[in-house]
């Protein structure tokens, strides 16, 4: 693999996630600036932050799953890509997914 490529592609997904950081910080200054209800500035704050500690969880739970579909992949022996390895990989991905979806049913 061509370590060269990482570079660039590592640079525009810093600068896509401080462009991101910088939106988000602005809008939320906007908010509290704009002179609202406090209860509402409030609520669309604490919802941002429910939202985000959400997504974590999830991208954590499938990553864990995606581990696991290569530790299987990994334990078979399975050298080659086929249909499958894809299958596996796939399924353990879906499968992350629907323990997100009743993991978060759970905790609202």
């Amino acid at each position: 693999m061509d370590f060269a490529l990482l570079i660039p592609i590592t640079l525009f997904l810093c600068i896509t996630y401080a462009i991101k950081a910088v939106v988000d910080a602005r809008v939320r200054k906007q908010l509290v600036a704009s002179n609202g209800d406090p209860a509402l500035v409030r609520g669309i704050l604490e919802g941002d932050e429910t939202a985000r500690r959400l997504a974590s969880l999830r991208w954590g739970i499938t990553l864990v799953a995606l581990a696991l579909g290569f530790g299987i992949v990994d334990l078979r022996g399975w050298q080659e890509i086929t249909p499958g390895v894809i299958a596996v990989l796939v399924g353990a991905l879906g499968l992350g997914n629907l323990v997100f979806f009743a993991v978060s049913r759970k905790l609202r």
